[in-house]
Formats: structure tokens, sequence, C-alpha cells
């Protein structure tokens, strides 16, 4: 086949640098954005935190702003300065470009932070806790043989993060005796009984049984002591069928009596562990607020949660007066980026409280009745009302939360799919899964509603659901099924 030359002509979408950063930015929870901000103050010098009162509530508009320490300028030399390092900087750079194809790049954020004079930085970034290290830290308080104290690190290796042991005091009797000489199981016991002991009281359990033992004894003076251990000894696997009747039966107690003894059995931890929450805590700063102003909802930029940021005036105008020519292109090349950072920040946070606004203006009925009052709504229902793409949506709420007077919610939680009603209408799943929530905190106490139940009287009401997207929705919650749910009045 013979070569040649053609020319086409075609369409095809790009993306210029400023957008890429935009779209990056937005897609940016408000935790990620603020490191984003401080990494950019860290390499761009042209840049600075706004300490101005007056504008710390604000997002910059525009570069207009000015520093404490610069020195004052004439009129007409500050407009001359300003026209000769605008003129030569772009509004945009060409499509498909980077940022070096064009501008040096800043000062890199440098690896090796000193943190000088930050004491508390370690205990503030340190690893949470957790239950071997509550448990150590009791053993090296106590008086223990160093026979037991290595019986005792043994078992404590042993410990899962709800409290119980990985595996059998047999099976840790076993692997010591390799190491100590002449060891008997008499003695793993007795260690195990006084580990037992420690806080939180019932960590180092072999089951749920010796675990809610070990904690009774607390209540030996309550005066269904006796009756409770009988019940905990001997019926445990009942109790957790919720088979009251064969329980009443068993332990000779009547309802008010079993009644006492269950509630006693509630106050006990089955998992001990859970009180050493050894997981990073994540903190959740809203990024808009929702009030309600004179019978009108309104909704508020979080302008608090992100750090005021300027240009630095005093390097800006160096650009005329460097020595060297490379320090003047350097010099506009990081104004132009910070520039370029600012307008973006802006455009996330109008876009930002765009969609905020719509979802609010669609949802009244939640931020007045609740959840039962939810809307069905989709992305794309909000991505034309303004005027944006579902991508673009999609970004704006995800990781963006909302703090309303019902609470903190993700922009997310506010879309949800519909189910079709009797009368031709819509319910929102949110809703329905309210409605569910109600009815089974509504329910008779010894005969809870079956899935079956609930989805014939969700038909009732006019909202056509299956049985098994009962089920789901009740999974979704945590919710038990009606057997677990069975209670004593």
């Amino acid at each position: 086949m013979k070569q040649s030359l053609q020319l086409k002509l075609g369409q095809q979408l790009t993306m210029t640098p400023q957008l890429q950063q935009a779209i990056r930015l937005l897609q940016l929870s408000t935790l990620d954005l603020k490191q984003e901000i401080h990494e950019f103050l860290e390499s761009n010098p042209l840049l600075e935190l706004d300490d101005d009162e007056q504008t710390h509530n604000e997002l910059p508009a525009s570069i207009e702003s000015k520093s404490a320490t610069e020195t004052p300028l004439d009129n007409g030399e500050e407009a001359r300065l300003e026209s000769e390092w605008t003129e030569s900087i772009p509004e945009e750079l060409s499509i498909d470009s980077n940022w070096d194809d064009t501008y040096q790049s800043s000062a890199a954020v440098s690896d090796n932070l000193s943190f000088e004079g930050d004491s508390d930085f370690e205990s503030r970034n340190a690893p949470a806790e957790s239950i071997q290290d509550h448990l150590i830290w009791q053993l090296n308080l106590t008086h223990m043989s160093d026979r037991d104290l290595e019986i005792a690190y043994a078992i404590i290796e042993c410990v899962q993060p709800d409290g119980y042991l990985s595996i059998t005091p047999d099976d840790i009797c076993e692997s010591l005796s390799i190491e100590l000489e002449d060891l008997e199981m008499e003695e793993v016991i007795a260690v195990q009984h006084r580990l037992q002991r420690f806080d939180p009281v019932g960590v180092c359990s072999i089951d749920l049984r010796d675990c809610l033992l070990v904690q009774l004894e607390a209540f030996q003076t309550h005066p269904l002591y006796k009756s409770t251990y009988n019940l905990i000894d001997h019926y445990l696997p009942l109790l957790g069928n919720r088979d009251f009747a064969q329980l009443s039966r068993k332990t000779k107690l009547k309802d008010e009596a079993l009644k006492e003894v269950i509630s006693l059995i509630q106050q006990l931890n089955p998992r001990p562990g859970s009180v050493i929450d050894a997981d990073d805590t994540d903190y959740v700063i809203p990024d808009v607020s929702v009030k309600k102003r004179n019978d009108v909802w309104q909704v508020e930029l979080n302008n608090d949660a992100l750090p005021p940021i300027k240009i630095n005036e005093t390097y800006s105008a160096m650009a005329s007066t460097a020595a060297t020519s490379e320090d003047a292109s350097y010099i506009k090349n990081s104004l132009q980026e910070a520039k370029w950072f600012m307008k973006s920040l802006q455009s996330r946070n109008e876009t930002l409280l765009k969609v905020a606004s719509c979802i609010v203006s669609r949802q009244i009925d939640f931020f007045e009745l609740g959840e039962e009052a939810m809307k069905p709504m989709v992305l794309h229902d909000v991505a034309e009302e303004v005027g944006m793409h579902e991508s673009t949506i999609s970004r704006v709420t995800t990781q963006k939360y909302m703090h309303t007077p019902k609470g903190i919610f993700e922009l997310k939680y506010f879309f949800s799919s519909h189910v079709n009603t009797a009368s031709g209408g819509e319910c929102s799943s949110t809703a329905i899964r309210a409605m569910i929530k109600k009815l089974v905190a509504d329910e008779p106490a010894k005969k809870p509603l079956s899935d079956n139940k609930l989805a014939a009287i969700l038909a009732d009401q006019g909202i056509q659901v299956a049985r098994r997207t009962v089920a789901k929705y009740r999974e979704a919650m945590n919710i038990p099924p009606s057997n677990e749910r069975k209670r004593l009045i």
C-alpha cells in the first residue's frame, strides 16, 4: 500500500492546565484542600495567609491586596508596575500544555520539614493505644513473679481487638512449655483469671459466658445475682434466641423477675475490648451550613474551614525591580500560578454553593418534616438545573458535608432512588428507610413485625415495595430480623 500524507479536520475535547487544576481542587475534601493550600503556600512565595480580620471570612475575589510591610507607592508608579508585570502574562495557557512548558516550577516543598518548637507534635500524631498496650501498661504496675509475667505477656499477645483470646489456654500452655520448665495448666489459668480483672473487666476471656460471669462479680450484692449467674452459666443460648417462654420455665422466674435479670445482663459489655478504640478518629468539617432565617432556608459557605489567602504585594512589586531577568521571570511565573490557584478556589466555592442551594431548594420538605419527607433525586436532576455535567455534580458532592439543624450530612445523602406509589407518584428510598425504622420502633415487643408484614403495611400506605427490598433496607440500617428483636414487655 502506497504511503501518503492527508489532512483531516476533527473535534476533540481538550483541557487547559487551569481547567485541570480546577477539577482537581473541586473533588478534594475540605481536609485535603486545606493541606493542598498549605503546600501551595510553602512552594509559592507570592501567596500568603491573609491575617486581616475583615477578609478572614471572605474568599478573595481579586488579587488587589495590600501588605502592612509594603513600601507606599504613589498611584502612578503602582499603575505602571501593574501594567508591566501583567502585559507579559497570558490569561490562559494553551490547551494540552503543562505548567513547566511555559513557566518554571516554584520551589518544591521540603520533604524534611522542621517541627522545632512544636513540642506537642508527636503526641498529637501518635497512633491510638491498642488493647495490648493498655493491658501491658497495667501489667507493669502489677506485682508478679518473672514466671507469671512471661505467662501474662504470652496471654496478652493473644488478645483480639474485641478482648477475647484468639487461642485457648491449653494452646498457650503448650507453646510456653518449651521455654518454661514444668509449666502446668493451673498456672496459666491463674494468670488468665488475674488478667480478666484488669481494665476493661472481662478481657482475656475464652468465650461470651466466661466474659459475662467475670463482669457479673461486681453485682454480687444484687438480689437477683444468683438467678442471673444461673441464667448466664446454663441458658445463655436460649437468651440469644430470645426464647423467653423456655427461659421462664427453665429458670422458674416470672416475667417481671426475668425482665430484671435480662436488664442486669444488658449492663454487661459482651465486647470489652471495644472500649479501647485503636482506630484513628476521622473529623468531619462541614463545607456549607443551612439555616432558616425569616422562614427562608439559606445556604452559606463555611469559610472558616479554609485558611484565607492573598497575593503578597511586596514580592509582586519586585517583578520590575529584580536584579536579573531570571528573577523577574520567576516572580511573574509564581504570580500567575497564584492568580490561577485563587481563581480555582473561587470557582470551587461558587460551584459548591450553587449545587448545595439547588439541593436545599429540592429537599425543603426534608428540612421541614424530616427523613420521611425526603424526595427522590438523582445527579441528573441537579446537573440539569444548575447547567453542569453529572460528573461535575458527582465531584462536588463527594466528601462534601452540609451542616443542618438535623445534623451533618454528606451531600450525596440527599440523592436516592425512588419507588413508585399506588397513586402514580414516587417515594424516595431514604423516606422508605425512615418509615421502616419508625414502624420497627413502634412494633409490639413480644411480636415484632416481619419483613412481609412491613411490606404489607407500606403497601397499605400506597408504597409498592417487595419483601426483599424491605430486608435490604433493614439490613442497611443494622436492624436485626424479627426473631432477634423479640423482647419482654
